[in-house]
């Protein structure tokens, strides 16, 4: 039997079918609901329950503040009849269309010792539409989901750019840095997620990424400053050490050209000869920042970073609906960016 989601302040509603996960259904019905991970363990997509009964069929998710009972994860719970929720949507029906698509390995760099960099061009006369932050799902043979961030503008689309950091177990990543090869055909699902930057807000801009969570966020500054887009940026990119900032050079060449970009890195465990910052990522943000509550804040990494950065923004004044994150996390048979 299905059921009817019924969405406030916008009066969207949609039918969820047996089984199936409430945001799993929004997507395939087009309705633009915020979201991340897709797994329950970002909470980019919690939703206030007005009225119904929802349960989690495979437990409560990580993400998921139990000490409130009125709230939901729509990515990992399916409703027990109709239901109505409160959630901060995103506009009308996404005009972009999720589909799937082959794709071929046009090439494949170490940018580090855990880091590749993939270049995945379409079939000729193809280009994928996307936002700026989006991410793609490798669609592997056995049905299974592998998520990775797009690291490149949507105006540079001659080929999708990943940054994929190898993982201790992970049975995708293991095969990519030791079986992938060039001219490999795979199968990508595309484009997901909400984590898109808001052109319309004059305020200025904050990018917090942890390692590999620089994927989205250089996409999204490149398409800024494609854009015109002159609000101050600064990005703040936290690695463990030196070795761990895989593209170094890249916004150092932004902030040569950009007198309105800045980038700091920071490092948690620090070389010997490291004469930068150092400590977490969002303490050092705190540290800059006074006006914090007034600027746009873009947040893609591990997910302990993203809710250290996001409680202590909360606690500093920042609104909840200026703060934008995509929290990465690394398992082996969940849809997970990485």
């Amino acid at each position: 039997m299905s059921f009817t989601i019924t969405l406030k302040p916008s009066g969207e509603q949609f039918t969820v079918n047996p089984g199936e996960a409430i945001l799993d259904s929004a997507i395939r019905q087009g309705v633009a609901m915020p979201y991340g991970c897709r797994s329950g363990r970002c909470g980019a997509c919690v939703a206030n329950i007005v009225e119904g009964e929802i349960s989690y069929p495979y437990g409560e998710p990580i993400a998921l503040d139990t000490t409130n009972p009125n709230i939901c994860l729509p990515c990992a719970c399916k409703p027990e009849g109709d239901v109505t929720l409160e959630v901060k949507t995103i506009g009308q029906k996404d005009e972009i269309k999720v589909r799937m698509l082959p794709c071929r390995v046009h090439q494949i760099d170490h940018l580090a010792h855990d880091v590749i960099r993939l270049l995945l061009k379409l079939p000729d006369g193809q280009r994928l539409q996307f936002r700026a932050g989006q991410y793609i799902e490798f669609v592997l043979a056995d049905g299974r989901h592998r998520a990775f961030s797009i690291a490149n503008a949507p105006h540079d689309d001659a080929f999708i750019e990943l940054h994929i950091r190898h993982v201790d177990g992970g049975k995708f990543t293991d095969w990519a840095f030791s079986q992938m090869e060039e001219k490999a055909i795979l199968r990508i699902e595309a484009p997901h997620g909400s984590f898109v930057l808001d052109e319309k807000s004059q305020r200025p801009m904050i990018f917090m990424g942890g390692g590999t969570g620089f994927a989205p966020l250089k996409g999204q500054i490149e398409h800024a400053l494609h854009m015109g887009i002159s609000r101050p940026m600064t990005l703040y990119w936290g690695v463990r050490s030196k070795r761990d900032l895989y593209l170094p050079e890249l916004p150092k060449t932004w902030e040569a050209g950009f007198d309105h970009f800045k980038f700091i890195p920071v490092l948690s465990e620090p070389d010997a000869d490291w004469e930068g910052r150092t400590g977490y990522v969002h303490e050092a943000v705190l540290a800059d920042i006074n006006n914090l509550a007034d600027h746009d804040i873009y947040m893609a990494g591990p997910p302990v970073m993203v809710k250290s950065g996001r409680d202590a923004f909360l606690a500093a004044g920042v609104s909840d609906d200026n703060m934008h994150y995509d929290s990465f996390d690394y398992a082996d048979d969940s849809k997970l960016k990485k």
